[in-house]
């Protein structure tokens, strides 16, 4: 039984959650020959001010120059 737990920060459309679901999905049947029935896909939205990344806050605005 696949199970894919995906963490994103908050902002996705439904649209696009079910287009993720359903790439990944294929992607598993594809790559590993699973079982889509037996698939499970869950995706977590983060707040942004909930989620760090080299030593900052995310929701902090960016310096110019800096990725």
């Amino acid at each position: 039984m696949p199970y894919i737990n995906l963490q994103i920060t908050k902002g996705a459309t439904r649209d696009q959650k079910a287009e993720i679901v359903r790439d990944f999905t294929a992607t598993l049947v594809r790559v590993l020959g699973k079982n889509p029935a037996n698939t499970h896909i869950v995706i977590q939205e983060i707040e942004r001010e909930d989620w760090g990344h080299a030593g900052e806050l995310i929701d902090k605005p960016r310096e110019p120059g800096k990725a």
